[in-house]
């Protein structure tokens, strides 16, 4: 059983392909200035997609 479904993956995916072109911000509207950390990188996009309401596992 998939801890995340297919559209979650593509959602981190999405996120992640910011992330390594650097162009990802963190914060509201980017006011954070750029993601430098991968960790932080898959947080936003897990964020991203349980805000969608897509299945990804619970916050801890």
């Amino acid at each position: 059983m998939a801890k995340y479904s297919k559209k979650a993956q593509e959602k981190i995916g999405e996120v992640m392909h910011e992330f390594k072109e650097g162009t990802l911000k963190s914060g509201k509207n980017g006011s954070g200035g750029k993601v430098k950390n991968r960790d932080q990188a898959i947080a936003i996009g897990i964020s991203e997609a349980r805000e969608a309401g897509l299945k990804v596992p619970p916050e801890k």
